[in-house]
């Protein structure tokens, strides 16, 4: 079997060492004779990169491997870039949560004004990233799971239509997992209808590979308990905040009880809820850097300090094993069958070609191949209209330094209630992005 090359860009990223360790335990599915960490970040990569160092060498000895901040050492011949990058670091995540909150608005991290930023801040790194693979790689292959995917997807259609980007995300596929925990079932058993954007989405079939239909089953247990589940199904989303959110998902469901929600859908249908229930002061970005960030360089710096990963490991991330599906599907033209976010061109009947939406897809060796999903019922239409609409003003406002594209898109966002307010929190937005940011006139 092949062996591939490949760099994780967002080398200092704490979901790192998780992928890193779930590319270990896929070796015999997928090999690897070269694999690279790449940031711009030198010290904050290298606490992960040299406690990796040391796992591989006991786990993977044959394996070669580096860490680095040169562009042409990490992408000259690799055949994939995994990337996952956070331009501005939790920093600004904090920044993006808290101003809005000051406002009497959502502050989250890819939807309202909070993913806005941070959208903002994305497009020029993701660009970088992909003429960087393009100037050293050209056959290579990203697979883009950086936030927030709906707007960084629509900055590629716009600015790298003819790119080898693949854009995911691994909200759907956690919830599918959670839906198989209910129902009994393991996701590969699984085989689903979904329509929406990214973080915006329904399902409307859930299907074994016998062709049994369980959505009316899972609906039944999600009108009591949301998507919580008696077994925890994975690790990324345990905290206090999550469980919450998985729990709200029989409010959603309430609002069109034919379809099961995607959970970021509170954002937009209950924003006054999530508002009253924030804490300005402590938001999930303090969340994360007082858990996962914390745990993740404890562990490493323990690796470090001993010289051996025994005794102190890495988690495997196996909420990113769709990573693996997907490198798969590309390298050994599997068809495997993902939800991906896509250029729409008729994949959903009755909305815009141009639109970048969430589908389930094949995958092979050629890229990737929408499944039709017909034609999708007026309510979901008319908000999904509204929310791409804002993505698509978001990148028109990056590329023309336009202010009064950015109000409008604020303005547009179905968690802001003014265009007062919308003003309001640009120009506060603005004023924390000034590294980060075009000038906008």
């Amino acid at each position: 079997m092949k062996e591939f090359s490949i760099v994780i860009a967002g080398g200092g990223s704490t979901y790192t060492p998780g992928i890193v360790m779930m590319l270990l335990d896929n070796l015999d599915r997928f090999p690897i004779r070269t694999l690279k960490l790449y940031d711009n970040d030198a010290e904050r990569q290298a606490v992960l990169g040299e406690a990796l160092e040391i796992t591989l060498k006991e786990k993977a000895p044959d394996m070669e491997y580096i860490y680095t901040t040169d562009p042409e050492e990490a992408f000259t011949d690799v055949d994939f870039c995994f990337a996952h990058i956070r331009t501005g670091k939790y920093k600004m995540r904090e920044l993006d949560e808290k101003i809005p909150l000051k406002h009497g608005v959502v502050g989250q991290e890819t939807c309202g004004p909070g993913g806005i930023a941070y959208g903002m801040r994305s497009i020029k790194d993701m660009i970088e990233l992909i003429d960087l693979m393009e100037q050293y790689s050209p056959h290579c292959w990203m697979l883009n799971y950086s936030n927030p995917a709906a707007i960084v997807a629509e900055a590629c259609r716009v600015l790298r239509p003819n790119s080898r980007v693949l854009n995911i995300c691994d909200m759907p596929v956690g919830t599918v997992r959670r839906m198989s925990q209910i129902i009994g079932k393991t996701p590969k058993d699984l085989d689903v209808r979904y329509f929406g954007l990214n973080h915006f989405g329904w399902w409307t079939s859930i299907k074994d590979k016998e062709g049994n239909e369980y959505l009316p089953q899972i609906r039944d247990y999600v009108k009591e308990h949301g998507y919580l589940t008696q077994v925890e199904v994975d690790t990324q989303h345990m905290d206090p905040s999550w469980q919450e959110t998985h729990k709200k998902a029989k409010d959603l469901l309430a609002v069109d009880p034919r379809f099961l929600p995607n959970t970021y859908l509170k954002y937009y249908f209950y924003p006054d809820y999530v508002v009253n229930h924030s804490n300005p002061a402590y938001t999930r970005a303090n969340e994360v850097m007082d858990g996962r960030e914390k745990e993740v360089f404890s562990t490493a710096r323990e690796i470090i300090a001993k010289g051996t990963s025994s005794g102190s490991e890495f988690s495997i991330g196996s909420h990113a094993s769709f990573i693996v599906d997907l490198a798969r599907a590309i390298a050994f033209n599997t068809y495997e069958r993902m939800v991906m976010i896509v250029e729409n061109n008729g994949a959903i009947a009755n909305f815009d070609n141009d639109a970048m939406v969430e589908v389930p897809c094949l995958i092979g060796s050629d890229g990737v191949e929408p499944l039709n999903q017909g034609e999708i019922p007026e309510f979901e239409r008319a908000l999904m209209y509204q929310q791409v609409t804002v993505e698509k003003l978001v990148v028109q406002a990056y590329i023309e330094g336009s202010y009064q594209k950015l109000w409008q898109a604020l303005t547009l966002s179905k968690t802001v209630p003014s265009a007062k307010v919308a003003k309001e929190i640009l120009d506060d937005l603005i004023e924390a992005n000034q590294e980060f940011w075009p000038e906008l006139k």
